[in-house]
């Protein structure tokens, strides 16, 4: 537990991560405070950069977007130049929901969610059209097990 942070700080982002539409009220009784209370905590966590955002988790299968894809990319080129040049063009294709640098035997990881295969060879090409790379390797998935899990608020 961060040393700024109490067990009710703990159930509001926990109640907030479950559900981001709770009004104050709904929250501050979830979590055991006053409506002041627990709206200053809100406004603490906002200001300490604890809480970054509020969202809305969407179906991707009621959005066409039945297909997701893992890509590793290995690459021999580790220049900055090379690297934001890489980047714009991976930030500029939409269906790269998550897109990491790595350690170990590639050098990047992506997230593609997609339509059906055609549309993901169609991302695929692009991707590989416009920049150098060593190789890619991709990883379809079958199911999804457990996926956008809430962060763990200990």
């Amino acid at each position: 537990m961060s040393k700024n942070m109490d067990h009710f700080d703990q159930r509001i982002l926990r109640a907030l991560q479950n559900d981001a539409s709770l009004s104050q009220r709904e929250l501050a009784d979830r979590v055991g405070l006053s409506q002041n209370a627990c709206w200053r905590r809100v406004q603490a966590l906002r200001e300490r950069k604890v809480i970054t955002g509020q969202t809305v988790r969407l179906d991707p299968e009621r959005l066409g977007l039945g297909l997701t894809v893992f890509v590793m990319v290995r690459t021999r080129h580790h220049s900055r130049e090379w690297l934001q040049k890489f980047r714009m063009i991976v930030l500029g294709i939409p269906n790269v929901i998550d897109f990491y640098r790595i350690a170990g035997d590639y050098d990047y990881m992506l997230k593609i969610m997609s339509e059906d295969m055609n549309a993901f060879d169609a991302i695929y090409q692009r991707l590989i059209e416009q920049i150098e790379l060593d190789s890619i390797t991709s990883y379809i998935t079958m199911e999804a097990i457990a996926n956008n899990r809430d962060l763990p608020v200990c």
